[in-house]
């Protein structure tokens, strides 16, 4: 098959196999480019009000809910009904886009399944294509696997499947419309509706999103134009997709109203995004001296400023008549250790039972063999309802709540080998292609990576990152901690008969990432540059 031929301005540079031509067709390239000329400019202009607004928390700035968007927090206003298919996710699980996992979510008894090109995926070419190739065959129930002396195919009943594309900020380098790098969000998108959208509707559900990493009601407002356009050139319905919005960032929490309010004829609800948002308060209060937190472990949904966001959240979507979904809790199975496997079943039921008595209608899972606990938890309180929406959520919340950063201790030399330790395994794994990796028995992904190198980076610069022994946290107690935990991440990985050429680059990444003055917004971009 030779390779296709594409309108006037685009162009990939990248192979393009037999198989990836069924996905980058002319057709579906033209889509991408429609949409790329027709938003492009705008995300831009939303990319330069994050950075001016960071620079204004950095002197000083405190969030707070905007006065201009009153009439909406005020307003009587519904979202849009939900399909049926999305009236019952008591359970979600999520993962990558890769072949086994993907049936393997299908077939856990979740309700729901969000396959993510995103945070747990490492965004190789190979990956991202691939991934769409494995969706469009899943749809249509003809994907299976030979793997390791075992096959896998899909059940007859399978969960409901969400797409997770990348966030605002992520580009996709290998295509360029007019020169310019395409989003990798709307390349996602537009790619999978094209291929997928229609089949979805014939089968019954869909098609169905998960959106990362918003900052702003103007940033969802963008995403809404972007589902209307599609669903004209495609011959949709308005108001066919629906889409889950992740609160995943504090400035959010302060907009979550006018978010599903700009989404309201296509808004499938929100979700407590939780470690992307720990870090990102991390990242919003860099700068100021007062701010600092306690080591990743002691930061639970349990903790004031996440309690409050928590609980926010439900009052938010019940409100509004949308489904409110708690985030994910990272605890996996443990094989070969019975208590400590013991110990994390309990973890999860705990997290699940403390979400479904908020109110939350449903929540994450990472692991297949975390899906029936789950759902015995949230059936204990919903019974057989499949949802509580209209459970409402009393209390008043905001600033008050949001901005009480507790707790600030304990920072211990363990936890800080911890957050080195996990970062630095985490890069070599998603350089090497992998992007949902098991590390001390917890499922990491981009988001729990961020939090790692960002607390490492604030307790070197905070005058508040002193060790519970009384050590001051500093670039030069650091630097020989990476290069030691560079060598156990090394010795665990050989072990496991993997390759180790990618860590030393990561530990160099993250040293880079950790110990500059100058914090970088977001460390998957420059992975992304330095994957292949």
């Amino acid at each position: 098959m030779s390779t296709p031929t594409y309108g006037a301005g685009i162009q990939i540079n990248a192979p393009i196999t037999p198989d990836f031509a069924t996905i980058l067709t002319p057709e579906a390239m033209a889509l991408v480019a429609k949409l790329h000329r027709a938003f492009e400019p705008r995300r831009q202009q939303l990319l330069a009000a994050r950075a001016e607004r960071a620079k204004r928390l950095d002197a000083g700035e405190r969030p707070d809910f905007l006065a201009e968007t009153k009439h909406i927090r005020e307003g009587d206003w519904k979202v849009a009904p939900l399909p049926k298919a999305l009236e019952c996710r008591r359970v979600e699980i999520t993962g990558p886009v890769e072949a086994k996992m993907v049936i393997n979510a299908f077939n856990s008894g979740a309700d729901s399944y969000m396959t993510d090109f995103e945070d747990s995926n490492s965004p190789s070419w190979e990956n991202q294509i691939q991934g769409q190739i494995n969706l469009g065959r899943a749809i249509r129930r003809t994907l299976t696997l030979e793997q390791n002396g075992k096959s896998y195919k899909l059940n007859d009943k399978i969960a409901t499947l969400q797409v997770r594309p990348r966030g605002w900020h992520l580009d996709e380098k290998h295509v360029l419309i007019d020169g310019q790098r395409v989003h990798g969000g709307i390349f996602d998108f537009a790619l999978f509706m094209f291929h997928n959208a229609k089949e979805q509707i014939a089968r019954g559900a869909g098609p169905f999103f998960y959106l990362p990493k918003m900052e702003s009601h103007l940033e969802a407002r963008l995403w809404n134009d972007v589902f209307v356009m599609t669903q004209n050139e495609l011959g949709l319905p308005q108001g066919t997709i629906k889409a889950t919005v992740l609160i995943e960032t504090i400035v959010a929490a302060f907009e979550m109203e006018e978010i599903l309010y700009e989404l309201r004829e296509h808004s499938a609800g929100l979700n407590a995004g939780r470690w992307d948002y720990i870090f990102s308060c991390i990242k919003k209060f860099k700068k100021n001296k007062d701010f600092c937190l306690a080591q990743r472990s002691a930061i639970t949904m349990e903790v004031p400023f996440m309690r409050g966001y928590a609980l926010a959240l439900v009052q938010a979507c019940h409100k509004r008549g949308a489904p409110a979904m708690g985030g994910m809790s990272a605890l996996i199975p443990i094989k070969n250790d019975p208590v400590a496997n013991e110990k994390a079943l309990a973890g999860i039921r705990h997290d699940k039972t403390r979400d479904a008595n908020d109110g939350f209608d449903g929540g994450w899972v990472a692991h297949p063999g975390l899906v029936a606990i789950a759902a015995e938890e949230f059936q204990k309180v919903l019974g057989d309802k499949p949802n509580q929406w209209e459970k409402q959520v009393e209390g008043k919340f905001g600033p008050e709540q949001w901005l009480d950063f507790r707790p600030t201790t304990p920072i211990t030399e363990a936890g800080l080998r911890n957050n080195i330790n996990v970062g630095i395994h985490y890069l070599g794994s998603w350089l090497a292609g992998n992007g949902c990796v098991p590390i001390h028995n917890l499922m990491e992904d981009a988001a729990t990576a961020e939090i790692s190198r960002s607390q490492v980076w604030q307790w070197v610069v905070s005058p508040k990152g002193i060790l519970d022994d009384g050590r001051k946290v500093t670039e030069e107690m650091v630097r020989p901690m990476i290069a030691e935990e560079l060598a156990k991440v090394k010795a665990t990985v050989s072990a496991q008969g993997e390759d180790t050429a990618s860590y030393d680059q990561a530990a160099v990444i993250f040293d880079k990432m950790s110990l500059t003055p100058d914090y970088p917004e977001f460390l998957t971009l420059p992975l992304y540059e330095a994957m292949e």
